[in-house]
């Protein structure tokens, strides 16, 4: 008896046995090739790491060719190939030289557990403003978001032009696929990357691979920050009535209710002076008011005296009566008992001694 969450899992550190020349010891029978265009700005570079791609490709007996006139590169089998998904691989590694991607990371194709994946997102969005702004926001400041993404992912990414190219394991491309798309259709891509941080936690616990992770996942909900624009003039309903509106007036039957119609010409003409000339007036008197509203002297405010904080002491009222009362006693330039007492003592000391 086997448990079937052993089933589902693969063990730690199995790997798929490589193919070899004894799996297919009498090769292929006919001669595949691929070719790719590149861009001008590539020649140079491709041109110094060609005897590279060359050397590369013959370890999986593989011939390449690079035509300068034309712009091409062309991968083609040869009677020693004994891979038939060596052409595939070869394929992939002229196409990510053509999108700008350096050897040292292209080369990786050829390994059996690494995979690429070009995304092309030139026509995902219409404006182009707009395609500028969710691509910069796709690297980050100074290729933050990018660098945070490929070690999640465990993926090399590189986004040129109107294509990001993504070169790493299976289950890291499904996600860059998944976060690219995202950000061209204004999802942030900081959101898949914390759900990829919650995963990458959630992987490493033994007894959480069978269960579900939606609880663990956080849930964004989209805002509508920019409320729609109201109209200014609401088209209201008006209620339905069987009977159709009443007929308007015509210019001769405001005229009969009025009396106009049976006046004579001159009548009508000056009936129409004495309006405009009345018109005339009403807009003249207008403007003089208007005029003269600029010698109308504005209204001034009340001034308002400030009251100073009175610096002086409070009088006491009281002692100012005990020293009258003090004065009166006292007679005008007498002096004060205490020196009419020493006095007196003095003047007999002086009579003791004589």
């Amino acid at each position: 008896a086997v448990d079937e969450s052993e089933l589902l899992t693969v063990p730690d550190g199995w790997k798929e046995p490589a193919f070899t020349r004894e799996d297919n010891p009498r090769g292929l029978l006919e001669e595949s090739s691929f070719a790719t265009l590149f861009p001008k700005y590539r020649e140079a570079y491709l041109k110094e790491c060609w005897p590279l791609v060359q050397k590369a490709l013959g370890e999986h007996y593989v011939n390449a060719a690079l035509d300068l006139i034309e712009g091409s590169m062309t991968v083609t089998t040869t009677k020693k190939t004994f891979d038939p998904y060596a052409i595939i691989r070869a394929r992939d590694l002229i196409k990510l030289l053509a999108r700008s991607v350096p050897f040292e990371q292209a080369v990786r194709i050829l390994q059996d557990d690494v995979a690429c994946d070009i995304i092309k997102i030139g026509s995902l969005v219409r404006k182009r403003e707009t395609f500028i702004k969710r691509r910069a926001r796709l690297l980050g400041p100074k290729g933050s978001t990018l660098k945070a993404l490929e070690l999640l992912t465990n993926c090399y990414i590189m986004v040129q032009g109107n294509t990001v190219s993504a070169l790493g394991p299976f289950s890291g491309l499904k996600e860059v696929r998944k976060v690219v798309l995202d950000t061209m259709k204004n999802i942030h891509p900081i959101y898949n990357i914390k759900t990829l941080m919650i995963k990458r936690e959630l992987a490493k616990d033994p007894e959480l691979r069978t269960q579900s992770w939606e609880r663990f996942l956080p849930k964004f909900k989209r805002k509508n920050l920019k409320k729609r624009k109201e109209p200014k003039k609401k088209n209201t309903k008006k209620e339905y009535t069987p009977f159709p509106p009443p007929q308007p007036e015509s210019q001769i039957d405001k005229e009969l209710a009025s009396g106009e119609y049976f006046l004579k010409e001159r009548q009508k003409k000056r009936k129409q002076m004495e309006e405009i000339k009345a018109k005339q007036a009403d807009a003249v008197k207008r403007r003089q008011e208007e005029r003269n509203k600029a010698f109308i002297p504005p209204k001034e405010k009340p001034v308002v005296k400030t009251k100073k904080a009175s610096t002086e002491k409070k009088i006491d009222i009281e002692a100012i009566k005990e020293k009258v009362k003090n004065a009166k006693k006292k007679k005008l330039g007498a002096l004060p008992e205490e020196e009419v007492k020493l006095k007196m003592a003095a003047d007999e000391k002086k009579k003791k001694k004589k």
